[in-house]
C-alpha cells in the first residue's frame, strides 16, 4: 500500500508540473546519460616520443633555469653599510662614527629617555610580542589606549592601529575601492602607496605629480562617462589618492585645491601623511593643520593614513576617520586582520613619544628652524638644486645640468654620496623599487632637530667639496 501511495504521488506531481518543465528534465536525463554511456574522455593519438640517452642528457645540459628573482630597474647596486649601535644626529657606519642625514629621526625621539623607560616597562609587564592578530587574542589595553590617545591627537573620531606602517596604506585603499571603481592618484606617490592601488584592482587614473588642471582634466573625463552610463554611474565609487608629503620629492600636495575637486566632482579622498605626522603643523597633525583657516581639518579628508616609524621613534601605522569609516577596516584591512598586532611595548613607547610632542609643541617650529637653516646653506652648492618644499625636513639634491642619461646621473650621484661619507658625512642617494613613475635621480637628506647648527654647516660644506671634485671633472662648474 505504501509503494501505491508514492506511486500515485509522484505520477500526481508529473501531470501538475508544467510542460516546459517537464521537457527540460527529460533533456538533462538524456544528456547525463549520453555524458556516462557514450563520451570518452580524452585520449591523445600521438605515441609518447622516446628519447636516448645522449638527447636526454643534451635537453639536460642545455636547460637554464629562470632566475628566481627578476633582474631590478635599479642601474646602480645597492651598497650595503652596516650601522651598528644607536641612531641619533650621528651614527656608527661601517666602523666609524658619521654625520646622521639618513634617518627619518625627525624629532630626534630615538633614544629618548621617556620612550625607553616606558618600551622597558612594557616589556616587563607584557612579555616581548602579542603573538596574535587583533582580533584573536592580540589586543592589548595598550593598544585600546594607543587607538583613543591617536584619535584624539589628530581630532578625529577613531583611529585603526598597524603593526608596520606599510601595510596601513596598502590595505586601507583595497579594504574601500574594490574592482569596478575609479582611483585619481598622483603619479608621484610612493611604493607603499602603489602595492594599495593595485591590490584594490580599480581602475587607475594618474595626473601629473600635484597639477591640479591634469586632475581635474581627468574628473571631467569621469563625469562624461558617468554621463554617458548613468546605470553603471551609480554603482561606481571614486577615491582621490596623495600623500601629504611625498617621500620621493619632498613637496607637499595643494590640499585645498583638492579639497575643492572632492566636493565638486563627488570624489571621496585619502591621505597618505607618512612623512608628514609628526613634521607639518603647529602640533604635527600633519597637511590638514598646517594649512591651517584653508581646511575644515578632518572633517573635508575622508580617510588619513599616517606612519609611527618615523617622527614618533616606534614602529607600526594607523588609519583615522569617522567610526563609520574606521570600524570597516577592522573587518577588510587585510593588514589589519592577519597581522600579529604591535608589540605592546612598541604601543607603549608611541604613547610616550605622543606625551612628548604634546608637552613641548615648541619642538615643531625647532624642525622648521633646522631645515630653513640647512637650505640655505645648501643654495650654495654648485652644480645641485634643493628641490621640495621649505618646510619639509626632507630634502633632495637633483643635479642641475643632467647628463641625459638616467644610469650617468646616478654615478655622479653616487660618487658625491662616497666622497661625503669619506669625510665622515653619511648621506644617500634616493633608491626606488618598482615605482610607476620614478622621479629623477637625487641625493635624499634627512634634516633633525638633534643637529646642531655647526653639524648642519659642517654637512653644507662637506658636501659642496664633495659635488665639487666629482662635477669638475665632469666639466659642469
Amino acid at each position: 500500500m505504501a509503494v501505491m501511495a508514492i506511486y500515485n504521488g509522484l505520477i500526481g506531481v508529473v501531470l501538475e508540473a508544467p510542460t516546459y518543465h517537464l521537457f527540460l528534465e527529460a533533456l538533462l536525463v538524456v544528456w547525463i546519460v549520453y555524458l556516462i554511456g557514450f563520451s570518452q574522455s580524452y585520449r591523445s593519438s600521438r605515441k609518447p616520443t622516446e628519447l636516448t640517452h645522449e638527447e636526454q642528457e643534451g635537453l639536460i645540459r642545455d636547460w637554464q633555469p629562470e632566475p628566481l628573482v627578476m633582474p631590478s630597474n635599479n642601474s646602480l647596486p645597492l651598497q650595503n653599510r652596516v650601522v651598528s649601535g644607536a641612531i641619533g644626529p650621528f651614527a656608527q657606519v661601517d666602523g666609524k662614527t658619521c654625520l646622521n642625514l639618513v634617518s627619518l629621526n625627525f624629532l630626534g625621539l630615538l633614544g629618548h629617555k621617556d620612550i625607553e623607560e616606558a618600551a622597558a616597562s612594557a616589556l616587563n609587564r607584557y612579555g616581548v610580542g602579542s603573538c596574535g592578530p587583533r582580533g584573536f587574542y592580540g589586543t592589548f589595553d595598550v593598544h585600546l589606549e594607543l587607538e583613543k590617545r591617536l584619535a584624539d591627537f589628530m581630532n578625529t573620531e577613531e583611529a585603526v592601529l598597524y603593526s608596520y606602517n606599510f601595510p596601513s596604506v596598502a590595505s586601507a585603499i583595497p579594504a574601500y575601492s574594490k574592482r569596478g571603481d575609479v582611483i585619481f592618484v598622483d603619479e608621484g606617490v610612493c611604493f607603499a602607496v602603489q602595492k594599495g592601488l593595485q591590490a584594490s584592482r580599480s581602475l587607475i587614473k594618474k595626473f601629473k605629480h600635484n597639477d591640479v588642471d591634469d586632475l581635474e582634466r581627468l574628473l571631467k573625463e569621469q563625469q562624461k562617462e558617468d554621463d554617458n552610463n548613468p546605470r553603471k554611474a551609480k554603482v561606481t565609487r571614486r577615491f582621490m589618492v596623495v600623500e601629504g608629503l611625498y617621500m620621493n620629492y619632498g613637496d607637499i600636495c595643494p590640499l585645498p585645491e583638492l579639497i575643492a575637486l572632492k566636493y565638486k566632482y563627488k570624489v571621496r579622498l585619502f591621505i597618505d601623511e607618512s612623512v608628514s605626522f609628526g613634521v607639518l603643523g603647529a602640533n604635527g597633525r600633519g597637511v590638514t593643520e598646517h594649512f591651517g583657516d584653508q581646511v575644515n581639518g578632518m572633517k573635508d579628508v575622508d580617510l588619513i593614513s599616517a606612519s609611527l616609524e618615523n617622527s614618533v621613534a616606534s614602529i607600526g601605522g594607523f588609519c583615522c576617520g569617522t567610526s563609520y569609516v574606521i570600524d570597516h577596516q577592522r573587518l577588510s584591512g587585510i593588514g589589519y586582520c592577519f597581522s600579529a598586532s604591535l608589540p605592546p611595548l612598541l604601543a607603549s613607547a608611541a604613547i610616550a613619544a605622543l606625551n612628548i610632542m604634546q608637552e613641548k609643541p615648541e619642538m615643531f617650529n625647532e624642525l622648521k628652524e633646522k631645515v630653513e637653516c640647512l637650505r640655505k646653506k645648501l643654495e650654495n652648492v654648485d652644480g645641485l638644486d634643493v628641490m621640495g618644499a621649505q618646510e619639509a625636513p626632507i630634502l633632495h639634491l637633483r643635479l642641475t645640468t643632467s647628463t641625459g642619461q638616467r644610469r650617468s646621473d646616478e654615478a655622479l650621484l653616487q660618487k658625491i654620496v662616497d666622497k661625503a661619507f669619506d669625510e665622515d658625512v653619511a648621506i644617500t642617494c634616493a633608491q626606488y623599487l618598482e615605482e610607476m613613475n620614478q622621479p629623477p635621480p637625487t641625493i635624499r637628506l634627512s634634516v633633525c632637530i638633534s643637529h646642531s647648527d655647526d653639524d648642519l654647516e659642517r654637512a653644507a660644506i662637506v658636501i659642496n667639496k664633495a659635488a665639487k671634485q666629482v662635477l669638475e671633472t665632469r666639466g659642469d662648474i
